[in-house]
């Protein structure tokens, strides 16, 4: 049963190793949990449904609880409180692409918001429900979560848009394929949510993101069916597909999902190389990348990162056995942690652990080889379930991501850390922070900072503290050159981000294209973009001086 105030399954979890928890002591002091509100005291609060009836669509209160909030650290504190704030009116489970274009007509007929709603995993906002005048629908997706066609001439596969990861992967293992798309939220997120928030899986070194793996669908709009058709490249004028990759449900809804599979590899493994300094790892990295070195995967984790993966992992008598050995080899404080995925068949693993390993010497990096390669390959999708052990100790995490060209990569860094170790500074409270570079480009690299800092006496305190932290650290980010989003999308709480980086052009041309698919708006709006209004100041009249147009 997935839980109704957190993440995942009832049945899995994460514990802290005892080391683990008095390494936190150490670095943001002890900490003391907030209590957790009841599923029956929020059912009692959940207000009557404004929607008349329909019988695609529920209006339980379960159901809505279940589908009024997301994985953002604000949705957290609202189930962990019990303070929602807004629910859905009611839910619809569509199991197919016409019961979708009944659903819209019917709210498109009634003037009813629609959210769509895949794997419930965003966390920015993407669906959350919010203070309306009108009806709210959330079109739950998880009944379309069938592979329809594998054309395997082509290697396209088609699913239903709600398929989440594990459901994918197996299908399209039983027939020798798989799409290698493996975000950190796998275990939930859909395929129709991957490329609604133009994910990024993390061995997209291989198989690319999901921009590249996305070939073309069908999207169900208010204006009517939209089929966006495969072809391997095309110059025919600006691309679709792309309008809708990162469209986030403000333009329809996406209901069957067409892929660019991959035979099922040879072999696979992970390796473990730890260097001396960040700089050696950090170089290593991109001289990796920049050489085309056939890789599945990259992941190079700074000094406090490496401290403190090494301090949760349990075992401290391997690992101080392990910490012996690297400071033998020359790498002890400051040392930085590589992964290194290496896909493919047997020839081309053993060429790329040639070449890899030729660099790595040049930059004095250890190879440990794959045992802890494959204890970070058993537990990478298990990692959310981290914030419910934190949580219990007292602790908050989050993580802020972003990607940015190479020679800003640690001007950025460093002002991100140090804007959240200071954060709680006036309060008398520490941030234990900490950075990995996790998607990797020849231009440049994503930086994904996680930080973590004691609840606060209350739930208000301690959204308070979030808010600060993350306000300051996201203005920093796009006024330095940063992208507000690699991998999560904009959702609500990226929207008023989006402006520094599109400029006001492009904002223009975004809120025309969500007015042209949505005349009513009435899909997600606050989505994406705030206001799809067009601005007056923005219209400007162009006159004819001469023989040149001016404005």
């Amino acid at each position: 049963m997935r839980r109704w105030n957190g993440w995942g399954d009832e049945n899995n979890g994460m514990e802290l190793p005892p080391g683990g928890v008095g390494f936190l002591h150490e670095r943001v002091g002890k900490a003391k949990a907030l209590a957790d509100a009841s599923l029956e005291s929020v059912l009692a609060r959940t207000p009557p449904s404004r929607l008349p009836a329909h019988p695609l669509i529920t209006t339980d209160a379960e159901a809505r609880v279940r589908h009024a909030r997301g994985q953002s650290l604000p949705d957290w504190l609202a189930m962990r409180s019990g303070d929602f704030q807004y629910f859905p009116d009611g839910v619809a489970f569509p199991e197919s692409s016409e019961d979708v274009r009944e659903l819209l007509d019917f709210c498109l007929e009634r003037d009813i918001v629609v959210i769509p709603y895949g794997g419930g995993t965003s966390v920015a906002g993407h669906i959350n429900p919010f203070d309306s005048d009108m009806p709210i629908l959330t079109m739950d997706m998880g009944r379309m979560n069938s592979l329809l066609e594998l054309d395997e001439e082509s290697q396209l596969a088609t699913f239903g848009a709600g398929t989440p990861g594990p459901h994918l992967e197996a299908q399209l293992r039983a027939r020798g394929y798989t799409l290698g798309h493996f975000p950190q939220s796998f275990e939930l997120s859909t395929v129709g949510g991957w490329v609604a928030s133009r994910s990024s899986g993390q061995q997209s070194l291989r198989y690319g993101r999901i921009e590249q793996l996305f070939a073309g669908g069908r999207v169900e709009t208010p204006r009517g069916t939209l089929y966006i058709p495969t072809f391997p490249a095309s110059s025919a004028g600006p691309d679709i597909r792309e309008i809708i990759l990162g469209s986030e449900g403000r333009m329809g809804v996406l209901t069957e999902v067409k892929v660019r599979v991959t035979p099922l590899a040879e072999k696979e493994d992970f390796y473990v190389i730890v260097f001396p300094s960040w700089t050696q790892a950090k170089t290593a990295a991109r001289e990796l990348v920049q050489g085309k070195t056939q890789l599945s995967m990259l992941r190079v984790s700074n000094a406090v990162e490496t401290e403190t993966q090494l301090a949760l992992a349990g075992h401290p008598r391997q690992i101080e056995w392990l910490e012996r050995y690297l400071k033998w080899r020359g790498a002890s404080e400051g040392k930085c942690m590589m992964t290194v995925g290496v896909t493919g068949s047997a020839d081309q693993c053993r060429a790329a652990k040639r070449q890899f390993n030729a660099l790595i010497k040049q930059h004095r990096g250890v190879n440990t080889g794959t045992l802890l390669g494959r204890k970070w390959a058993q537990k990478r999708f298990l990692m959310p379930y981290l914030r419910e052990a934190l949580w219990r100790d007292g602790y908050v995490v989050d993580t802020l991501e972003t990607a940015t060209d190479w020679d800003n990569v640690d001007h950025l860094l460093n002002k991100v850390e140090a804007n959240l170790r200071a954060g709680l500074e006036p309060e008398g409270e520490r941030v234990h922070v900490f950075t990995h570079l996790s998607h990797f480009y020849g231009q440049g690299c994503s930086i994904y900072t996680t930080y973590v800092f004691k609840s606060g006496v209350t739930y208000e305190e301690t959204l308070a503290r979030w808010r600060r932290m993350k306000t300051s650290t996201s203005d920093i980010i796009v006024n330095n050159r940063g992208t507000i989003s690699h991998q999560h999308g904009v959702g609500k709480d990226h929207a008023p981000y989006l402006p520094v980086e599109k400029g006001e052009l492009g904002m223009c041309a975004i809120a025309a294209l969500c007015r042209e698919f949505d005349p009513q708006q009435l899909m997600n709006p606050g989505t994406l973009i705030a206001s799809v209004e067009p601005p007056q100041a923005t219209v400007k009249k162009s006159v004819k001086r001469g023989d040149a147009w001016t404005t």
